[in-house]
């Protein structure tokens, strides 16, 4: 319930973002949204909404043997609030237009935000983003924000056709790059962890210290290129919220110490995340 909580809010969102920000302002979308602005344009009696869940029906096809069954039911469910949010929304009440830019902007944001709360519950808001997923399968190391981009490319190059305007086109373009940054953020930014490696002469009274706070060391062998002296480098994965406690300790311990802090994706283990096979 949790779960298709959090895919009905991101979905609302979805469907706000495009009647607040994009439809008002005649900005092209990517994906079966944009392809249904499309069509809309042609045939304005069909209703985006409805066009959107027409559309879905192929693809919902293709990757149910692909995707499997808990992932396309989830993404039925999130196309159909959002195609319901999006026709409803636009009945109760009509946003009116705004600079084109700070729509983009801000309108880009939200959509990334619904987008990628529900692809934070392994599912998606159907359309291209089932393109996206089919695509992880055959590319896993790339992330979804930017598997997205490849399908909706071709819809915006569709929707400057038929709008008659490469400026619709390339406005969208700014929007789908900032969706895209966020939706890359919310999957893979939000818990970000850190990974430092310490060289110290008081390694072991370092080490300790660290244990203490209940975060693991692990001890490396190495040896200075210079001089060739054996050296022991600490290896700690630790939280972001962490990072301040870390610097003080080595500095506490060892105010020479040399300290490397990069920043870490992904970690699985003790403490921190566990694999799962359709993790994005």
């Amino acid at each position: 319930m949790k779960s298709y909580g959090i895919i009905t809010l991101g979905s609302v969102i979805f469907a706000l973002a495009f009647d607040w920000f994009f439809e008002p302002n005649q900005i092209g979308m990517g994906g079966l949204t944009g392809l249904a602005q499309v069509i809309n344009v042609l045939l304005p009696w069909a209703s985006v909404g409805i066009l959107v869940a027409v559309l879905n029906v192929p693809l919902f096809l293709l990757g149910w043997k692909l995707i499997g069954r808990h992932l396309l039911v989830s993404s039925l469910f999130s196309m159909l609030v959002s195609s319901l949010a999006i026709d409803g929304i636009a009945l109760l009440y009509k946003f009116p237009g705004m600079d084109t830019m700070l729509a983009c902007l801000v309108g880009g944001a939200m959509m990334g935000a619904g987008v990628g709360l529900v692809f934070s519950q392994g599912s998606t808001t159907g359309g291209t983003d089932v393109v996206a997923r089919l695509l992880k399968l055959k590319f896993p190391w790339l992330p979804m924000g930017k598997l997205v981009l490849i399908p909706d490319f071709v819809v915006l190059a569709l929707v400057a056709v038929v709008f008659g305007s490469v400026k619709a086109a390339l406005y969208g373009l700014v929007a789908l790059f900032v969706s895209t940054v966020v939706i890359d953020k919310m999957l893979y930014g939000l818990d970000e962890s850190k990974v430092a490696y310490i060289i110290s002469d008081s390694w072991r009274k370092t080490a300790d210290a660290i244990l203490a706070r209940d975060r693991g060391v692990t001890i490396l062998s190495a040896a200075g290129a210079y001089t060739g002296d054996e050296k022991h480098v600490l290896l700690v994965a630790f939280k972001q919220r962490e990072i301040v406690e870390i610097k003080r300790i080595v500095h506490e311990t060892d105010p020479r110490a040399f300290l490397i802090v990069c920043n870490a994706h992904d970690v699985l283990g003790e403490g921190f995340g566990e694999y799962k096979k359709e993790d994005l």
